[in-house]
């Protein structure tokens, strides 16, 4: 399906099992987990380096979690992320949670947290640092089952220091007037 999909592309799987039977003309079959780090960045350092990651692996919260905090940094500026089934967000035996829907440990709860980090900025918080998500992430899309990440350079400046210096000159102006 994906090679249909994108005609002009070598398609890279990783997957626990050894399919390499399955390899053909732009199609590379790796084995192993992606739940293990050397795993990950032995695959990422065979492919030279990657403009789209589709997670459509074990559907576990702390494995997609895991990937997406080892993958996401090594995507092309611009690249996309792309988590597939993430319904299992919800389901007990995969690390999710129906009657807690605020649950930190949950792959749903992590990335509606990158949401936030998009405006950054825009938080008052002393002394904050943001984090390398905070600065790549430009866009988080959901979807029924499904969660787009884009990445990019998160670097527009604040307007709140506009906003607040406008609103104390409207302040300090109304008080002249009364």
């Amino acid at each position: 399906m994906w090679k249909a999909y994108f005609p002009n592309s070598t398609i890279h799987g990783l997957d626990l099992y050894n399919k390499s039977a399955l390899e053909e003309d732009r199609i590379r079959i790796y084995k192993g987990s992606q739940f293990d780090r050397d795993s990950l960045l032995d695959t990422y350092r065979k492919m030279g380096s990657v403009d789209i990651v589709i997670d459509d692996g074990s559907h576990f919260s702390e494995h997609v979690i895991f990937s997406f905090k080892v993958l996401f940094p090594l995507l092309s500026e611009n690249g996309i992320y792309v988590i597939e089934d993430t319904q299992t967000s919800y389901w007990k035996f995969a690390g999710g949670d129906s009657e807690d829907l605020r649950n930190p440990s949950t792959l749903m709860n992590f990335f509606k947290d990158l949401a936030d980090g998009l405006n950054y900025q825009e938080v008052p918080r002393q002394g904050y640092q943001p984090t390398v998500f905070d600065q790549t992430v430009v866009g988080v899309h959901f979807y029924h089952n499904l969660i787009f990440i884009q990445k990019g350079r998160n670097d527009e400046r604040s307007n709140k220091a506009d906003f607040v210096a406008r609103l104390t000159a409207e302040s300090v102006q109304l008080l002249r007037e009364s």
